[in-house]
């Protein structure tokens, strides 16, 4: 026990030290240009939650807030953290090349890495193969569950989402292994360009909240909000953006919320988007330290509220995501399944509406029905008065079938 506590000493002065040098090292990354864009989530030097009240300062004498570096330090020499095992998981086949016309095809890779394909194109969500999120590669949150495809099996990446810097995320060392085979493209929240272009992807498109590019003739990715924080070291807390993306195409919408607590930006993001298809949703971590009624993460989703941002979203098909792989909450191996199980059935939610997917297993989305004319008629009267170009207001059987 003497010697653990001495190896955890040494790697916290080493860990310390690592995370120091990048403050006398590198600048802040808040460029004069961004000095100028102050906005509902940035006050000019920083980013933070619109919908999240900022706490006050402590008053005196009182014990602070637990922030970050207190969750780091207990993490290093904290003794209840639940045990996890260590699963040997088979892995999953070679994805196919390319996905059918209107197929949308979403394979689990592990945590928050999805490999989407659709409309011609295999998308990569949060990239990590790395076997610890850490700064350092010999130490730090450790991978439970192995990646459920290799990545020398994964197709032709055309674009990779980055949603924030956090190492369990922003994986350099995976980022410069897609650059090796060829990935040209990413698209990442406002600061994070710098970074992954570092890793050598020669195409950065960087992100304001409610911004698109597209990425085919076809195909247009929109970076949304979410409720969460970015920090890499102990001296750029919130000096980048982090947010969740919109896929949009001909085979429909596909919403990534990245790493998120529950807010009204779900309810928003619906609103601003036609019909959500695939909806890929955090429900983990969610448990306290120590047992708090009434406990609710403000940058993380647990299950039941994963479940409430579903209905949020309109009851898209939901994956769930960022649960199993890195122990990073309180919680045990298998908890988050299992409530997400219990709330499902709470909102008399069919278990395959909001499903834990088998990593390294392609989920396959058929597409779409083709819609009927009289129906793209009324879409275009909707809210109009009814002329000789609009169908009659009753639906015949079929219509109604449809709707």
């Amino acid at each position: 026990m003497k010697l653990r506590k001495l190896y955890l000493f040494f790697f916290s002065l080493a860990l310390t030290v690592f995370l120091l040098i990048p403050a006398f090292t590198v600048e802040t990354g808040i460029s004069a240009e961004k000095l100028q864009q102050v906005s509902d989530h940035f006050d000019g030097l920083r980013y933070f939650n619109p919908d999240v009240p900022q706490p006050p300062p402590s008053p005196p004498g009182s014990t602070p807030r637990r922030g970050v570096s207190w969750w780091v330090w207990n993490w290093i020499f904290g003794n209840d953290w639940p045990e996890w095992p260590v699963k040997d998981i088979p892995l999953g086949p070679r994805p196919a090349a390319r996905v059918p016309k209107g197929v949308i095809s979403v394979t689990t890779v592990g945590h928050a890495t999805f490999l989407i394909q659709m409309d011609g194109l295999n998308i990569l969500t949060d990239p990590i193969w790395s076997d610890r999120c850490s700064p350092v590669s010999w130490a730090g949150p450790k991978r439970h569950l192995r990646p459920g495809i290799r990545l020398e099996d994964l197709p032709p990446i055309d674009v990779v989402l980055v949603s924030h810097n956090h190492y369990d995320h922003l994986d350099l060392p995976t980022l410069e292994l897609l650059a090796e085979k060829g990935t040209p493209r990413s698209i990442v929240p406002l600061g994070n360009l710098d970074l992954v272009r570092g890793a050598g992807i020669p195409t950065v498109d960087e992100l304001d909240w409610w911004q698109s590019v597209r990425v085919s003739p076809d195909v247009t990715i929109t970076l949304v909000p979410a409720q969460h924080f970015s920090m890499r070291t102990l001296w750029n807390r919130n000096q980048t953006l982090w947010g969740g993306f919109v896929i949009s195409g001909p085979s429909g919408n596909v919403f990534y919320s990245g790493d998120t607590g529950y807010g009204p930006h779900f309810k928003e993001i619906a609103r601003r988007f036609s019909r959500f298809r695939v909806a890929l949703l955090p429900i983990a971590p969610f448990r306290p330290q120590k047992p708090t009624p009434g406990y609710r993460s403000i940058v993380h989703m647990g299950p039941e509220e994963a479940v409430i941002a579903h209905l949020d979203l309109g009851k898209p098909f939901t994956i769930a995501a960022h649960f199993q792989a890195f122990r990073l909450g309180m919680e045990g191996f298998d908890d988050a399944g299992t409530v997400l199980a219990s709330s499902l059935k709470e909102h008399n939610l069919k278990p395959d509406n909001f499903v834990v997917p088998v990593l390294g297993q392609a989920i396959v989305i058929p597409p779409m029905p083709k819609v009927l004319p009289s129906i793209v008629l009324k879409e275009q009267c909707a809210g109009a008065k009814l002329s000789k170009g609009c169908p009659p207001v009753n639906m015949n059987l079929k219509e109604k079938a449809f709707h």
